[in-house]
């Protein structure tokens, strides 16, 4: 076959396989970031999300889970807020994230979704989540759904995280904790086990290479400049 004229020689590149493959390997401990959805003091999303760290504790992850208490809505205060800095700077330190929300009215909750509003797709020429691993999970009030982990793969996605393919829907949640905010045993939290395992392992196995696998044509064709020009062009919509 002959070679397509389309392409533009100065911005393809052949895979190299040694790039996907490195000889040095990061050895510190996965670093994972935990953001949650609801404010409320019996929080069922914020009881799963220390569960979850609980957990990937146990696995040999470093864990901080933010602390939703005081961040403004987006576009409400400036950017240089001190919990919109604070987020930005986590997201920046991590090397995966969990997100664990309520489904309210069929969706993730406003709280979960500013959360991620806050996380822009670009600092300074570096995109923060970019090739980092995320890992979706849900609560619900009545019966399983999965509407918010749907959702929150769809976010995951746009901000060019690879989303683990196993997640979390516990159904009944107010049933599943008891009163010191501790998961009972049952399938539901065998589950969140089973999530953050895979979360560590895919977080071990793509964290050295997460640029190379997110690396573009298109984008080498664009320069990132003129690209962040144009993803952000409507910013003030």
């Amino acid at each position: 076959m002959t070679s397509p004229a389309q392409l533009s020689e100065d911005a393809f590149a052949p895979i190299d396989p040694e790039a996907l493959f490195p000889a040095d390997i990061s050895t510190h401990a996965p670093r994972i970031l935990i953001l949650y959805g609801s404010l409320r003091a019996r929080s069922f999303s914020r009881f799963a999300a220390e569960e979850a760290g609980r957990i990937l504790t146990r696995f040999g992850a470093e864990v901080v889970i933010f602390d939703p208490h005081g961040l403004p809505a987006p576009d409400a205060e400036p950017e240089d807020h001190p919990k919109v800095a604070e987020l930005r700077d986590l997201v920046n330190w991590c090397e995966g994230m969990v997100w664990s929300s309520p489904e309210r009215h069929g969706a993730m909750t406003g709280l979960m979704k500013s959360q991620i509003d806050w996380i822009p797709l670009s600092l300074g020429g570096v995109r923060p989540t970019q090739g980092k691993t995320l890992a979706v999970m849900q609560v619900c009030g009545g019966s399983q759904s999965f509407n918010t982990v749907n959702q929150l793969r769809i976010l995951g996605r746009w901000m060019r995280l690879l989303t683990i393919s196993n997640q979390s829907s516990v159904a009944k949640a107010w049933d599943e904790f008891d009163e010191d905010g501790r998961m009972k045993p049952s399938p539901y939290y065998n589950r969140i086990v089973d999530v953050m395992e895979e979360l560590v392992k895919f977080t071990l196995l793509t964290r050295d290479i997460k640029d190379a696998l997110v690396d573009r044509y298109s984008e080498r064709v664009e320069s990132h400049k003129a690209l962040s020009k144009r993803v952000n062009q409507a910013k003030a919509v």
